[in-house]
């Protein structure tokens, strides 16, 4: 996720309940950063889709282990040689006021993403729907859509462009999640309050500046969540997060690698200490589009200027955290080969020269802007005594994020979380010709034709062979530069029961309980 899902690497978020008073009255407390979003396709950070999750059911789910499991679609088939897929829901589905959620809600629901007027940041997801892409671009209307309810059978009929297996995988993002009525007219429809309309676990009925404050949803498809009441805390006031987990006032929250470091030799909160896996790669980039990155020759010698594996290491990072790919582990089919781009300033060098720029003379002051890496004061040294160039540095907080996606600065960093766990998440996704999350504005037909044959077969090995070639090209012309996997830390109270992570930065709340 910059589904999004976009993702920044310190926004993962864990969940927490409370300790032995919350399991005997009911409640949860949970330490999230504060979404910036509440509707479903305008999220494009981890923050707001783990929220949203809780608030918005989607058609299918991931649960702890990343195995993909019927959620509002009770099935689903696929017909027309893969081009087509037809999922059923289940029989009764009801929004949280008791009014009915069906075929058409799914469809209502799925067209706001690639709405023209404010598409998705995320709506490149959708472009595998037949007519998404017309759609979306302004040059068809919506029924040129390959979106169908069919309210007699109780399904909904999707026409893709090519098979398109991971098309079920894809609709477990929260940004397909499910919405009820009149949500697109009412700018209030989305906000807290006693009367607020979910198609999840819970209802976001209260917010304050340091919490929101979620209930379950009687009416949820698996029955009513066991924790009645879960409070969200988004602001803890400059307060440690370990000291509120033993003081008591927070029983799972994340923590720091450094704080885990000594905490697992605590007698204490040692046995409290999980390690919480995430689905994700923080990365650079560059905005391909002008000079001096639009010449593959100096993307190639930043590339080689660098030791990307070794700064990847310098916060502490576990070796296995050093990034080999784009595709972190754990995604399905992922490539052991590494593709990160070899350390090797004297060809750098060259290549800087061949490009115009002999010893760096000539070249232009380039800005690498960040929401704050860091990893960031090491690629400017390196990149600076090695090619002889000046490299501005600047940190960007709020708006960062619009940023990258309205006026790209020359050189960026970026974290992202998986959408769902399949290697197009991490390649097509973001460097596919015209993709929403494409933020370097890229382009090669021989990439985009390498993740087209992926995707249009179901055959693990030729699809895994596409996916590698798209994964040599990425090397070779450098739009991007990998350089560590996520992982994280966090404390868990004994007895907090179903809070297993499933990479993508949430769990399902409606799975939580307390041990008796």
């Amino acid at each position: 996720m910059p589904r999004r899902s976009l993702l920044f690497a310190f926004a993962l978020f864990f969940v927490a309940c409370s300790g032995p008073t919350g399991a005997t009255n009911g409640s949860a407390h949970i330490l999230m950063g504060a979404p910036s979003t509440l509707d479903p396709v305008a999220a494009g950070d981890a923050g707001s889709s783990a929220v949203i999750a809780q608030l918005f059911e989607t058609l299918t789910a991931f649960d702890a282990e990343r195995e993909l499991r019927p959620a509002l679609a009770e099935s689903w088939r696929l017909e027309n040689d893969g081009r087509r897929v037809v999922f059923r829901l289940r029989p009764g589905l009801e929004f949280s006021d008791g009014t009915p959620l069906t075929s058409t809600d799914v469809v209502r629901s799925w067209l706001r993403i690639i709405d023209p007027a404010a598409p998705s940041p995320l709506a490149s997801l959708m472009l595998d729907v037949d007519g998404a892409f017309a759609y979306v671009s302004g040059s068809a209307d919506a029924e040129a859509v390959g979106l169908a309810s069919d309210t007699a059978a109780n399904e909904v009929i999707v026409d893709l462009v090519r098979p398109a297996a991971d098309f079920v995988r894809i609709v477990a993002s929260p940004t397909f999640a499910i919405v009820p009525r009149g949500v697109e007219n009412d700018p209030h429809a989305l906000s807290p309050s006693p009367d607020f309309v979910s198609s999840g676990g819970y209802r976001l009925v209260e917010e304050t500046p340091e919490s929101l404050r979620l209930e379950a949803n009687s009416k949820y498809w698996a029955g009513e969540p066991p924790i009645e009441s879960i409070t969200i805390v988004t602001d803890l006031n400059g307060r440690s997060s370990v000291s509120a987990f033993e003081e008591g006032e927070l029983d799972h929250t994340p923590i720091s690698g450094f704080d885990a470091s000594w905490i697992a030799y605590d007698d204490e909160l040692g046995p409290r200490l999980r390690q919480v896996p995430s689905l994700s790669v923080d990365y650079y980039g560059f905005d391909t589009s002008r000079p001096p990155f639009d010449d593959v020759r100096v993307r190639q010698a930043f590339a080689a200027a660098v030791d990307w594996r070794r700064i990847a290491t310098l916060d502490g990072a576990d070796p296995a955290e050093v990034a080999t790919s784009m595709v972190p582990p754990g995604i399905p089919g992922r490539s052991d080969v590494d593709r990160v781009s070899v350390h090797d300033p004297s060809a750098a060098r060259d290549l800087l020269a061949q490009a115009g720029y002999p010893a760096g003379a000539g070249f232009p002051t380039v800005t690498l802007m960040t929401g704050g890496s860091p990893y960031d004061d090491a690629v400017v040294t390196e990149l600076e005594r090695e090619l002889g160039i000046d490299v501005a540095q600047e940190v960007m907080g709020d708006g960062y994020f619009d940023r990258l996606q309205t006026d790209p600065p020359q050189m960026w960093n970026l974290s992202w979380i998986a959408d769902y766990p399949g290697r197009n998440d991490f390649l097509g996704v973001l460097l596919g010709t015209g993709a929403t999350n494409n933020y370097g504005r890229w382009s090669s037909p021989e990439f985009d034709a390498a993740i087209a044959a992926a995707l249009a077969t179901t055959d693990e090995t030729a699809s895994g062979a596409a996916y590698d070639r798209a994964e040599e090209i990425v090397q070779r012309d450098a739009p991007v530069i990998p350089v560590s996997y996520g992982d994280g830390w966090a404390l868990s109270r004994e007895g907090l029961l179903g809070a297993g992570e499933n990479g993508m930065g949430f769990v399902r709340f409606a799975g939580l309980d307390w041990a008796p």
